[in-house]
């Protein structure tokens, strides 16, 4: 598990992060909620730049900004959400990103 705010490895049953003091909740994802890494990188490259991937890992705010950025350009900016959703993806399908917006590990 990792911290929301800081992103640092928790142990397991640790309810404070060490790195920046805050109150660590439980992760509330039954196992069978986990989310798919090959299907969040794939999402990033064929439909990122609407940021159906942010919206499928959890991070509203990324997708709702990738979302209007291409909308209203009309298109004409959707080449700097492809860019962004590209390099989301490949760092998704590396590993580099390893948690969705929950804090649950992502899934092979």
């Amino acid at each position: 598990m990792y911290c929301k705010n800081c992103g640092t490895k928790l142990e397991d049953g640790q309810q404070v992060c060490l790195n920046c003091g805050v109150i660590v909740e439980e992760n509330k994802t039954v196992a069978g909620e986990s989310k798919s890494k090959i299907a969040a990188g794939l999402l990033a490259i064929f439909l990122g730049v609407f940021g159906v991937h942010n919206f499928y890992l959890g991070y509203t705010g990324k997708g709702v900004a990738q979302l209007l950025i291409t909308v209203l350009s009309c298109g004409v900016l959707s080449f700097i959400s492809y860019i962004w959703a590209v390099i989301e993806g490949v760092l998704i399908l590396t590993g580099s990103i390893k948690v969705d917006a929950n804090g649950a590990s992502l899934t092979d």
